[in-house]
């Protein structure tokens, strides 16, 4: 890790100023005195000039000759030489046998919990082996899974990361069992660390203890570091002395001395036409990066540069409940890139590793990989066009065999006398693989050339590149039985039209198909939302359902729902705290709400109800007007452990048109729900008085800066996207709910 300036420290004496400058400026030097020609780029090595593309009107391009390549492979060999001895690079943690599935790891998606194919809700289970069957079928399976159980809806209430994991179905328990599913079928675990967690509950000992117990209790096999350039090496130290040594995997590039004890990273990398060589993976090439780029809708990019690195993929397609599935010709071409991989995976960490092998034809590149007696080439096409003819010269030699992997036949070579002349096919931005060896065929490499041959049958081009988004349903909410007579505590809201204007505040996903909900009178899931309809008149619950209202529900019906992890969590013994009676109720799920309307021959509102009856029909910024009043909603709360809410009748300048109160503000309130294939998620609405400090990943705020540094609460045309994936999880202290009723 990095170290921070103390800022105290820089207030000191001139003297202590000009030697601190000093000192800067030697480190700068000494960073940078290397004097190779071929510097990193952030996280790549560029690869020789001759690959950079001329200009028409400068001249025609200029091959690269032998010489050119082999400037380029001194010049960054030295560089690797001296950076390894800068860094005091030690390879010992790439040894442990523990940790060396992660060299291998060449596939590893992230996975939301709340994902439909991995849990099942209604039978209430774990479908560990639905997820994986869909994954084999759709590009050949994976090798470690990443499970993503808290951003974005960490920081919905103080819960933290670590209570988050055990407030999933079934507690630690059930994630032991899941975890151990997933090592039935070959697949390690990780899990993520968030470092910029210090605004929730303080979990009472160091992240890397926290971390280090709760992963040895499931069994995980590694932890990935959200943002983080680089995993402290106390997590490596506290899960060794635990006994349950984690593989760890920042999000982005460490220092060069941490690649000691970082076995794996994601790559954040830049795609020019010849691909650029990882800096990590040449520096050891026992290195696992899983190439990421979640948003892009094609991979080609992404595919082809790891194949020509011998690393990995990040299959991500579940970002943060918006789903970005792989195209099905991504998905084949990932299907054999990954089974070449594994098949080849000894060659791909070999320290003699040549990228930049000199290939025949134009926007062709290749690496060569050579172990014990044997050479694997991989190769990459750029160009938007297929190439045939000879693609590759070789030292001739008498007696080898050479095998088209990617193709899955034996190759015979042209040979001038001198030089062994290779003939094979490669698609337009396709791949290719080469194998020599003096051994003939075996039965091992029998049948992989024989799988191989029989998916290279149908190419690449006749499956579909196009990208489609994944269309979502609202569950409908049955209307209720109108009945004579003004409901106790209800206010009655008019009919009318409304114009129905919202935009998700999701924190990331740009304005794009796919992002947010869908309507129903909408053709796909969008941000921003604006539609014109007519509302009857309907009844509403002036305030949220307390807790004293639910107590009643509870003894009239002995409600008890099967799942009850945190069920009325701030309740002792069934009971609410003494002067809570007229709070809101809290951890509740949509299901334990749904049951409560039920009874009192009430619903859930639509959202746009919600809308209408917090906003009238002249658009407002609040339910008081247009002018922020922060005594017309509670405090926000920015401890790390939640006070609780106010009384719902607390605060009445932030009554609506209509006479409805305690709005926003106070607690979440659930309303309508919204399902595709592999994502359940609730849109709540009105914002809590809870504020968890200090990173701008906690979910999507109920209060943001105005340009003056106010704190204000977000306007009545934004709502917030809640993922569910059981009640034990989606429970939360800042989410409760108020009831409708229909007039007709």
């Amino acid at each position: 890790m990095e170290f921070a300036t103390n800022p105290r420290q820089s207030k000191g004496k001139s003297g202590n100023k000009e030697a601190s400058l000093l000192l800067a400026l030697i480190l700068a030097w000494t960073v940078n005195a290397q004097t190779a020609h071929y510097q990193p780029i952030d996280e790549q090595i560029p690869g020789p000039d001759c690959l950079k593309t001329t200009p028409v009107h400068l001249g025609p391009q200029k091959p690269c000759t032998p010489d050119d390549y082999k400037v380029w492979l001194n010049d960054v060999t030295h560089w690797r030489m001296e950076t390894r001895i800068r860094m005091g690079y030690s390879s010992k943690e790439y040894e442990r046998p523990e940790l060396k599935w992660a060299q291998s790891s060449f596939i590893q998606p992230q996975m939301m919990i709340e994902d439909r194919y991995f849990y099942d809700p209604v039978a209430g289970k774990y479908t560990v082996d639905r997820y994986l069957d869909d994954l084999e079928a759709r590009y050949g399976g994976i090798d470690s899974v990443l499970i993503w159980h808290t951003y974005p809806n960490l920081g919905i209430d103080d819960r933290n990361q670590y209570d988050l994991l055990n407030t999933m179905p079934e507690g630690i328990e059930g994630v032991r069992q899941m975890v151990a599913d997933f090592h039935r079928r070959g697949v390690k675990v990780l899990f993520p660390i968030m470092l910029w967690d210090q605004g929730t509950h303080d979990p009472g000992m160091t992240d890397w203890e926290a971390t280090a117990k709760l992963m040895a209790e499931i069994s995980a096999d590694g932890v990935n570091g959200d943002t983080l350039g680089g995993v402290p090496k106390s997590f490596r130290l506290t899960s060794d002395a635990l006994g349950r040594p984690l593989v760890l995997e920042p999000e982005g590039m460490p220092p060069l001395e941490a690649l000691a004890w970082n076995n794996m990273t994601w790559g954040y990398w830049q795609y020019p036409d010849a691909p650029m060589v990882s800096v990590l993976k040449w520096l050891e090439p026992r290195h696992m990066v899983n190439v990421c780029n979640r948003w892009s809708r094609s991979k080609t990019d992404e595919l082809q540069n790891a194949f020509f690195n011998g690393s990995g993929y990040e299959s991500w397609e579940n970002i943060w409940g918006i789903w970005n599935q792989l195209s099905p010709r991504d998905a084949e071409a990932l299907r054999r890139v990954a089974k070449l991989e594994r098949a080849m995976a000894d060659f791909l960490v070999s320290q003699e590793w040549q990228p930049f092998f000199p290939m025949e034809q134009y926007g062709v590149y290749s690496s060569q990989w050579s172990l014990k007696g044997k050479t694997l080439w991989t190769i990459v096409n750029r160009n938007p066009y297929d190439l045939d003819g000879i693609q590759i010269r070789l030292p001739l030699q008498e007696g080898w065999h050479y095998f088209d992997l990617w193709n899955g036949s034996e190759l015979t070579p042209e040979t001038d006398g001198r030089e062994a002349l290779l003939t094979f096919p490669i698609e337009a931005h396709g791949f290719a693989a080469i194998l020599a060896r003096r051994e003939a065929l075996d039965t091992q490499l029998k049948s992989l050339l024989s799988d191989l041959k029989r998916l290279s049958a149908r190419p690449l081009s006749s499956y579909s590149a196009e990208w489609h988004f994944l269309p979502q349903k609202m569950i409908p909410i049955a209307k209720t039985t109108p009945r004579p007579g003004a409901p106790v505590g209800m206010v009655i809201i008019p009919a009318g039209d409304f114009v129905f204007k919202v935009s998700g505040i999701e924190i990331e996903g740009a304005n794009v198909a796919g992002v947010d909900v869908q309507y129903p009178w909408e053709d796909s899931p969008r941000r921003h939302h604006l539609h014109k309809l007519h509302i009857n008149s309907f009844w509403i619950d002036k305030y949220p359902v307390t807790n004293r209202e639910f107590q009643e529900f509870l003894d009239a019906t002995h409600y008890h729902p099967k799942d009850n992890k945190i069920f009325l969590h701030d309740w002792k013994d069934g009971v609410y705290p003494q002067g809570w009676g007229n709070k809101p109720v809290t951890w509740v799920s949509l299901e334990d709400a749904r049951a409560y309307a039920a009874w009192a021959g009430k619903r859930l509102p639509h959202e746009w109800e919600w809308q209408y009856a917090a906003q009238g029909t002249d658009g407002r910024a609040y339910p008081w007007g247009n002018t922020w009043d922060e005594s017309a909603v509670p405090t926000p709360d920015i401890n790390r452990t939640m006070r609780g809410p106010d009384d719902v009748d607390k605060h009445a300048k932030g009554t609506s048109p209509f006479g409805v109160e305690d709005m926003v503000g106070n607690v979440w309130q659930w309303t309508d729900e919204f399902v595709d294939e592999h994502t359940r998620a609730e849109i709540v609405r009105g914002g809590s008085y809870y504020q968890p400090q200090g990173a701008v990943w906690y979910f999507p705020q109920t209060y943001q800066l105005d340009p003056y540094g106010n704190s204000i609460l977000m306007h009545l045309d934004q709502h917030s996207k809640l993922l569910l994936m059981a009640p034990s999880i989606d429970r939360a202290g800042t989410v409760g709910f108020r009831c409708v009723k229909d007039m007709q």
